[in-house]
């Protein structure tokens, strides 16, 4: 049987909620990832450019730092990795989390929540830090996604 976490980064709640009916739903183990600096409401205001969301997001090479691993990685075959939509990519903070690892072999399924953005360039965005493993296309869900919608949708990836 496949071992399944289901890690997420969520900034203001939203998409803790999500990870969290997933994570049940499938009966996974559930990380979420926690940044050093935790982001204000001034820090994601995206209209403001010089807000630090808005600066990270114009520098994809930019790794803000997290606070916590994932202890075992090797054990899991199968990653849910769930966030917010930022400028129609993964928050730089996602990169900082995948590249923490070695990956080979393991699949990763993206998953967003986002106020009416699709997924844009997420996958080829993701890419270079997934080295090794099955990315697979992710989804963008509403936040009240229910758990049998997420259920329906993962089952795909875990039979």
């Amino acid at each position: 049987m496949r071992k399944i976490l289901v890690a997420y980064f969520s900034a203001s709640g939203i998409t803790a909620k999500l990870a969290g009916h997933l994570a049940t739903a499938i009966e996974a183990d559930l990380h979420e990832i926690q940044p050093e600096i935790p982001y204000t409401k001034a820090d994601l205001d995206w209209m403001d450019k010089k807000s630090r969301s808005s600066v990270e997001m114009q520098d994809k090479s930019f790794r803000p730092a997290i606070t916590n691993k994932v202890q075992n990685m090797e054990q899991y075959d199968v990653i849910f990795i769930a966030f917010p939509i930022w400028w129609y990519v993964a928050p730089t903070i996602v990169n900082s989390f995948l590249e923490q690892y070695n990956l080979t072999g393991k699949m990763i399924i993206p998953l967003a929540t986002s106020g009416g953005s699709g997924m844009g360039n997420t996958t080829k965005e993701l890419a270079p830090s997934c080295k090794g493993a099955i990315l697979q296309e992710g989804k963008r869900f509403s936040a009240n996604a229910s758990e049998q919608e997420l259920m329906e949708w993962a089952k795909n990836y875990i039979r």
